[in-house]
C-alpha cells in the first residue's frame, strides 16, 4: 500500500489536469479522478510495469472517453437555476395521465421476457449489449425480443379503447 500511495499520489495535480482538458467541466473531472484512483487501488495488484503512470493515464482516458460517450447519449444538462421558468415542468393534464396509466398497463400485459428488454433499452438507457450481458442472452436475441415488444406495445396502444373515437387509432406512434 505504501507503494501505491509513493507513486500513485504525486500522480494526482496531472490526472486533475487531463481529466479537466477532456472534460472541460470541474466537477465531472474530478468524479472521473476519483473513479479513476478507486480503479487502481482495487486493482494496483494487476498492474504489469513497474512505472504505473501510463496505466493509471490509460484507465482516466477510458473513464473520461466513456463519460463522453454517456453524455452525448443523455444529451446536454444545464443548472437549474439557468432554465428560464416558461420552460420548465407543466402539471400534468387529465389526458396525460391517463394516457400514463394506459401505457403502464400495456407494458404489463407484455410477456415478463419482452417486458423486461423494453424496461432495460427505453427507460433505463442501456445498450443493446448491456442489456444483453445483464440478462446473459445473445445480441441478436436481445433486437428481436426488442422488436416484438415495441411492436406488442404499438399493437396494445392502437387499439380502439371502449367509448373511443371510431375510424382512428388510439395513438399515432410508440418509439
Amino acid at each position: 500500500m505504501d507503494d501505491l500511495l509513493l507513486q500513485v499520489e504525486p500522480m494526482i495535480p496531472a490526472l486533475r489536469r487531463y481529466a479537466r482538458g477532456l472534460v472541460r467541466d470541474i466537477e465531472a473531472a474530478d468524479d472521473i479522478v476519483q473513479d479513476c484512483l478507486e480503479k487502481v487501488v482495487l486493482n494496483w495488484s494487476r498492474r504489469r510495469d513497474d512505472n504505473p503512470r501510463s496505466w493509471v493515464f490509460a484507465i482516466l482516458h477510458n473513464l473520461a472517453v466513456n463519460r463522453l460517450r454517456q453524455d452525448a447519449r443523455r444529451g446536454g444538462s444545464v443548472p437549474i437555476e439557468d432554465v428560464p421558468e416558461a420552460t420548465g415542468a407543466r402539471a400534468a393534464t387529465q389526458e396525460d395521465t391517463v394516457y400514463g396509466h394506459e401505457v403502464m398497463a400495456a407494458i404489463e400485459r407484455l410477456p415478463p421476457d419482452q417486458r423486461s428488454i423494453l424496461l432495460l433499452i427505453s427507460v433505463e438507457d442501456l445498450t443493446y449489449a448491456e442489456a444483453a450481458k445483464v440478462l446473459e442472452i445473445p445480441l441478436g436475441t436481445v433486437m428481436s425480443r426488442l422488436s416484438r415488444a415495441r411492436e406488442q406495445l404499438r399493437t396494445i396502444l392502437e387499439t380502439k379503447p371502449s367509448g373511443g373515437s371510431a375510424g382512428r387509432p388510439y395513438i399515432w406512434r410508440v418509439k
